[in-house]
């Protein structure tokens, strides 16, 4: 019997094995665009690296010769190859040894015609990628055009890919099916026919995506606070004016009491958030606590907080309270009394009549309560605490029979 045991604990670690979820590095798995993108980084790479290349003869006119003969001949284009992968890498040298020919056409023939390797390999050769703002095995425009895809303020689905549907995703603050609407707590501080800016936190924004108004003078910008602009004057040229970085305060996203709004305080919202209220033109908090039907539990007290309210327990020595602690019970429970303004414990052993009442018996205090123990040696009976001698004799006496007189 002892064989077949050891081969059936030799079978464990294989099964455990067979059990275990896949590596990440097989989850993570890159894209086939993925890897024709980093085959063709590490060729442009290999041509800066060979492009300074010289062979220092100190003849100037034979090296230039000699060096344009270099810049387009097979021997850069075999060194360029052989730094693509590293010998470990499978999959990169499997791609190499499938598209070398390609690699070389293009180096030795295609070059000067398509000069963007990326797109003549990746795009159009292979078919693996789309150009960025395209998506989808025939590369559409991503939703809102393929050269603002998500009006700049989202990423489209499958971007630069064969894969996605070309659908939306917005960064923090927009939603919309473009990505041109505020969300609920962000305001649009800049909106015009091509561009939508919804304020959150402060950041430097690129400028590429800010177009003032022919109105506008130079380091201001309407309605998105102070401003400054090193470029040409936006009165006259206003398509220059942001050739730098803008740097502007952002305020802070909408007020917390504002649902929608136009502006970053409590004055200008549009609707009030869920808690709050408009009085006098400005959205309020609503103090639920104070409310003619109390919104906590007998055993609770309410607290208010902004927009909402909690409802927190009462101390255990209260029956109902108004606020946290002993010192806010309406009533005390039994066991405790009011001393010094708060609900304290009542020692029943300390007070004039006995709580205790057995002969012998000792009290002790509890919160909220008493014992009563008979001490050390001593034996519980129905009226007293006796020593062990004296409970003998009783049930002693108790077993006896009785004595019968003669007659």
């Amino acid at each position: 019997m002892p064989p077949p045991r050891r081969a059936a604990l030799g079978l464990l670690p294989l099964l455990l094995l067979l059990l275990l979820p896949p590596a990440p590095e097989a989850a993570n798995k890159p894209t086939p665009c993925q890897r024709c993108r980093g085959l063709v980084d590490k060729f442009n790479q290999g041509m800066v690296d060979t492009a300074k290349k010289n062979f220092g003869g100190g003849n100037t006119a034979w090296e230039e010769k000699t060096l344009s003969k270099y810049e387009f001949s097979e021997i850069r284009l075999l060194e360029i190859l052989e730094g693509l992968c590293e010998g470990s890498d499978f999959e990169c040298n499997q791609m190499l040894e499938a598209q070398e020919e390609h690699l070389e056409a293009w180096w030795l023939q295609l070059k000067n015609e398509y000069p963007d390797l990326f797109e003549w390999f990746c795009v159009k050769t292979l078919k693996v990628c789309c150009l960025p703002g395209t998506y989808g095995p025939d590369c559409l425009g991503c939703q809102g055009g393929s050269q603002r895809p998500c009006s700049g303020n989202g990423h489209c689905s499958g971007d630069g890919s064969r894969q996605g549907d070309g659908s939306c995703r917005c960064h923090v603050g927009y939603q919309g099916p473009l990505c041109a609407d505020c969300m609920d707590g962000y305001f649009s501080s800049l909106r015009n026919e091509t561009h939508s800016f919804c304020t959150g936190r402060g950041y430097d924004r690129p400028p590429q995506f800010l177009y003032p108004s022919p109105s506008l003078s130079l380091g201001h910008w309407h309605g998105m606070g102070h401003a400054w602009i090193r470029g040409r004057n936006t009165r006259t040229q206003p398509q220059y004016a942001f050739s730098r970085w803008l740097k502007i305060p952002w305020s802070s996203a909408c007020d917390e009491s504002c649902k929608t709004c136009l502006g970053p305080t409590n004055r200008d919202c549009g609707e009030c958030e869920v808690g709050w209220v408009l009085e006098e033109g400005a959205c309020v908090d609503v103090d639920e606590c104070v409310a003619e039907t109390p919104p906590c539990s007998a055993a609770q007290f309410c607290k208010n907080v902004n927009g909402s309210y909690t409802c927190e327990e009462c101390d255990s020595s209260c029956v109902g309270c108004t606020g946290e602690g002993p010192g806010n019970c309406k009533e005390c429970i039994p066991g405790y009394a009011r001393e010094l303004g708060q609900c304290a414990d009542v020692d029943e052993c300390s007070l004039a009549e006995k709580a205790c009442v057995r002969k012998n018996e000792n009290c002790y205090n509890t919160p909220g309560s008493y014992v009563c123990v008979c001490p050390d040696g001593f034996e519980e009976t129905e009226d007293a605490c006796v020593p062990p001698a004296e409970a003998d004799v009783t049930e002693e006496s108790a077993t006896q029979p009785p004595v019968h007189e003669d007659l």
